[in-house]
């Protein structure tokens, strides 16, 4: 196991999450968190899953920073952060980011809608009262990034592209996607995309079916050709 280099599961419970997210249900997140475990348990990675009860702050910027800066100042010199709302996220991402981190100073994890899925950093590079400061929860926040890496001149190491569970679109993208899921994630996210979808076409039903009868009782003109 490595000593240096721990894995920081920055999620919340279930419950706490459909609050933020409430296209999605508790039991999809107690699936997600329960995947995200064992994806991080088969790693081998010492690791530590701070939650809403542990969580200091008032921002997501300040919570987020915190909980990073608690691991460091546990005597880790590098911390690899995910949080639960990524299905395609796999043990070798974090094993990958484990030995990128020898010669990289950053390792990032790219999502689709602009920020990451998962943030390897060293403790060199961690300077709290910036990194509270950062374009948090917004589609500008990977670029960012890489900006203020580029100009301090860090080297930063990509992952590929994952999607995270954003928005009901991502459902869709990633049940289209050719990337495998667990099937336990995958059939929940089925069963949300079936409702979601019967939901759309009944309410298109319904003001289809409205707007027919009030042309019917406007009485409107039948034309003979």
């Amino acid at each position: 196991m490595n000593k240096k280099t721990a894995i920081l599961i920055f999620a919340n419970s279930a419950e706490k999450e459909v609050e933020r997210k409430s296209f999605l249900s508790t039991e999809v997140f107690s699936a997600l968190n329960t995947q995200t475990l064992k994806t991080v348990e088969k790693s081998g990675i010492e690791y530590f899953h701070i939650s809403e009860k542990q969580q200091v702050g008032n921002s997501f910027g300040e919570r987020f920073s915190n909980a990073i800066d608690t691991i460091f100042k546990k005597g880790f010199d590098k911390v690899i952060t995910i949080g639960n709302d990524t299905p395609h996220l796999k043990t070798h991402h974090l094993v990958a980011t484990l030995q990128q981190l020898e010669t990289k100073d950053v390792v990032l994890g790219p999502s689709k809608d602009g920020g990451f899925y998962l943030m390897g950093i060293k403790k060199a590079q961690f300077h709290k009262e910036n990194f509270i400061k950062l374009p948090w929860q917004t589609n500008r926040l990977h670029k960012k990034i890489a900006n203020i890496a580029t100009a301090q001149n860090l080297e930063v190491q990509f992952l590929e592209l994952l999607s995270d569970l954003d928005s009901k679109e991502d459902i869709q993208f990633i049940l289209n996607s050719f990337k495998a899921i667990p099937l336990s994630i995958l059939k929940l996210l089925q069963k949300l995309d079936f409702t979601f979808r019967s939901t759309f076409f009944e309410e298109g039903f319904s003001i289809l079916k409205t707007s027919f009868s009030k042309n019917l009782n406007k009485g409107s003109p039948i034309i003979f050709a």
